[in-house]
């Protein structure tokens, strides 16, 4: 499976996911289970179960890109073995060589041998000198590889590829996608804190979806809710650093990468939320958006119409928060 990284998205299990299983109409179902090294939760408004080809959709992320899948088309390209793609790892290579273009390379996902020296993929023992990330480097950014028809062309050997950024969002999009084709006019999936959700409901209301407070904890047992969001559409995605670390010598290392440096995230954002129309623009935007601190994020939400996004971040020992005027709108003020 893929582990992913962990996210800061909270249903609200209680007031949503188990009472619109058993909620006031008889056709919304609910079905839950683990996948990709976390959790999920997918709630619907249908006659039939569709519990089966529900997880088939998700596992087809697993059979493409999962780098802990020694058979997926990823893990394949990374040992060097083939330079074939499908149709999934084409749709995230291409989606992710944009974001990468929109951000500056803030989002990049040949950081894996990066995550890997640091210890949040293949775990490792061993903390990196300095000498060892500045040798992993050349191995690292989109520019070094090219998609040629169904090949993937690596300019650099050496090249390893990391999805988990995005390939996540991608599976919650493919549920979403598949109950769209079936006529579900009202769903919620949630994959380890990513949303895809349309309509209502089983109470007649929106989707209420929890934001966390952006508290350190590895072991995911002091969350609170910063803020509710009500939804009828489109995806959120939320990146932050305080559940997936480690402290050495004193001092904080976070899951989130610097392509550019090689180094651990220690940026002024806690935690990035992102909505927009598909949830794998929004997991990865979420990544970016950690790499690139408040002030070069804002500028690219506020120049792209089909991103909303809430920041909370750090000042002056203080927690702030700043939204866009669309996400604001989502915000469950009651």
């Amino acid at each position: 499976t893929i582990q992913m990284k962990s996210k800061a998205l909270a249903i609200i299990i209680g007031a949503v996911t188990i009472l619109s299983a058993c909620g006031t109409k008889k056709n919304y179902q609910h079905t839950e289970g683990k996948i990709y090294g976390t959790f999920y939760h997918i709630t619907y408004n249908y006659s039939d179960d569709l519990q089966k080809d529900l997880r088939a959709e998700m596992e087809r992320v697993n059979a493409s890109l999962s780098m802990f899948n020694p058979r997926s088309v990823i893990a394949k390209i990374n040992r060097g073995e083939s330079d074939s793609t499908d149709v999934l790892f084409r749709e995230m290579f291409v989606k992710a060589a944009q974001i990468n273009r929109e951000t500056n390379g803030a989002f990049d996902i040949t950081v894996a041998p990066l995550a890997n020296a640091w210890g949040f993929g293949f775990k490792t023992d061993t903390f990196p000198s300095a000498a060892k990330i500045d040798s992993i480097l050349q191995f690292v950014g989109m520019d070094k590889l090219t998609l040629e028809g169904d090949r993937l062309v690596k300019q650099v050997k050496g090249v390893e590829l990391d999805a988990s950024s995005i390939a996540k969002g991608l599976g919650a999009d493919l549920v979403a996608d598949y109950l769209d084709r079936k006529g579900v006019a009202d769903y919620m999936v949630e994959i380890g804190g990513e949303i895809r959700a349309k309509g209502m409901s089983a109470k007649g209301r929106p989707w209420r979806i929890g934001i966390d407070k952006p508290i350190d904890d590895a072991t995911g047992t002091m969350r609170e809710i910063e803020m509710v969001v009500e939804l009828t559409s489109g995806a959120l995605a939320t990146s932050g650093n305080y559940r997936n670390f480690y402290i050495h010598d004193g001092k904080k290392y976070a899951h989130t990468i610097n392509p550019g440096t090689g180094y651990p995230v220690q940026q002024d954002i806690l935690s990035a939320s992102v909505y927009t129309d598909s949830c794998m623009k929004a997991d990865a935007y979420a990544t970016a958006f950690m790499v690139l601190g408040l002030e070069a994020a804002k500028e690219i939400v506020n120049r792209n119409p089909a991103l909303e996004a809430c920041f909370i971040y750090e000042q002056d020992g203080t927690m702030q928060t700043w939204t866009s005027p669309g996400f604001e709108k989502l915000i469950d003020r009651k």
